[in-house]
């Protein structure tokens, strides 16, 4: 069965269209929020089996999410309008809650997947783990000590609370550490990329059809 959906999440204060597919491959939106002269193809990456286009209006949430994307497998593509005249909470927030919406219904039932993963990376002197349950008990543990005010457009304080919406939308569970590291940049980038790391193996199938819980549920 495809691992992929496609979502829509329209507030006061976002309009946010997504789509993903947790095996790569082909995706596509039927139709993109942006006006024809503010559709930016320079965000989109084609590479090998992956599809990749992230436009939240917030460069450097761009960049963590294309990272998370790239090296989890998937192909994603997100398209916000949000109220950036004010400030990125809620670009930032509701980006967060929509992609783990997407994630939870592109994986369906949590059967005949390994449910447990964790990943390591380093991105020069930052070295980052994460660690991943898909549990169906939401929660999240992010302790990256980002000591500046923003990177870019996104506001250090947003950045653990992307993790955490997603996390709480997506029902998983996951811990997210930035091991060392001097360069606010470099630790932010390997904990996205740890993440990754730690969802591709989470995900990946067992060949089985079981539920991977001796209580034969999760929920």
């Amino acid at each position: 069965m495809s691992r992929s959906t496609t979502i829509k999440r329209i507030t006061n204060e976002t309009k946010i269209q997504i789509a993903l597919s947790l095996d790569g491959g082909e995706i596509s939106l039927e139709e993109s929020i942006f006006p024809k002269e503010k559709h930016d193809e320079h965000a989109k990456q084609l590479s090998g089996n992956q599809l990749i286009n992230v436009q939240t209006g917030v460069g450097f949430l761009d960049h963590m999410l294309h990272a998370l994307a790239k090296h989890s497998g998937w192909s994603l593509i997100i398209e916000c309008i949000g109220d950036l005249h004010i400030d990125d909470h809620h670009t930032s927030e509701d980006v967060g809650i929509a992609l783990g919406m997407a994630f939870n219904k592109a994986l369906g039932p949590i059967k005949g997947v390994k449910r447990f993963g964790s990943g390591f990376a380093p991105l020069d002197e930052a070295l980052s783990r994460a660690v991943v349950d898909l549990s169906n008990r939401p929660y999240a543990v992010i302790d990256l000590g980002l000591k500046r005010e923003k990177i870019g457009d996104l506001s250090c304080e947003m950045i653990p609370h992307v993790l955490e919406s997603f996390a709480q939308a997506a029902s998983i569970t996951i811990h997210v550490d930035c091991l060392r590291g001097f360069n606010d940049h470099h630790r932010a980038e390997s904990a996205f990329k740890a993440l990754a790391i730690a969802i591709k193996e989470a995900i990946s199938k067992t060949g089985k059809d079981d539920v991977p819980s001796t209580k034969g549920v999760l929920s």
